[in-house]
């Protein structure tokens, strides 16, 4: 019997660490639908004004208002899950009270990411999903609908619905004193 190391594995062929949801995985996860996504969508890009790489976290009452929402630009690299999810639940924290002493979770979260690309499925997104239902998890929300916002229009995974505008626009410089769309943009609202 020989005992040793077994050679490391390339780069490409590490095993995936488990925090990103595939479309498969997303659809079984029972997401509540949004009733209006397009007004859903277009009060969170003129309040934000994302441009790419931003990521616009909401929490929504059940009538679908708005109780409050960050938003703030990902870092470059690879998304992983675990950072991501992190990132939310700083942004949650900052804006709206847990509801993690209620039975069952009341108010909803929803993740609208603006990114470049095709508006399809990506890892990065499966990432931002895990983020999303984890974060969702331990600050007592429930989980709502992931959408992602590209030059072609926005897009609700995992449920097909979707439109021309809003989008993403090329980067552009904020007005003076806005915060939107700036690279070091970090914007909280609040409408309890």
């Amino acid at each position: 019997m020989a005992l040793g190391f077994a050679p490391p594995l390339p780069a490409d062929s590490a095993p995936r660490l488990g925090r990103l949801l595939a479309p498969d995985e997303w659809a079984a996860a029972d997401v509540p639908l949004l009733r209006n996504p397009r007004e859903v969508v277009t009060g969170l890009h003129d309040r934000h004004l994302p441009v790419p790489s931003t990521a616009v976290v909401a929490v929504l009452h059940p009538d679908e208002r708005l109780a409050a929402s960050a938003s703030f630009i990902r870092r470059a690299g690879e998304a992983d899950g675990w950072e991501l999810r992190n990132a939310l639940l700083t942004r949650l924290r900052q804006v709206i009270p847990h509801d993690l002493r209620l039975r069952s979770p009341v108010r909803t979260a929803v993740l609208l990411y603006c990114r470049e690309g095709e508006p399809r499925w990506t890892e990065e997104d499966g990432a931002w999903m895990w983020a999303l239902r984890d974060a969702c998890t331990l600050h007592g929300l429930r989980c709502g609908a992931y959408v992602i916002l590209t030059r072609a229009g926005w897009q609700v995974l995992g449920e097909g619905r979707s439109g021309r505008q809003p989008r993403a626009e090329v980067r552009r410089a904020a007005p003076a004193g806005s915060g939107g769309g700036a690279p070091a943009a970090l914007r909280h609202t609040a409408a309890r």
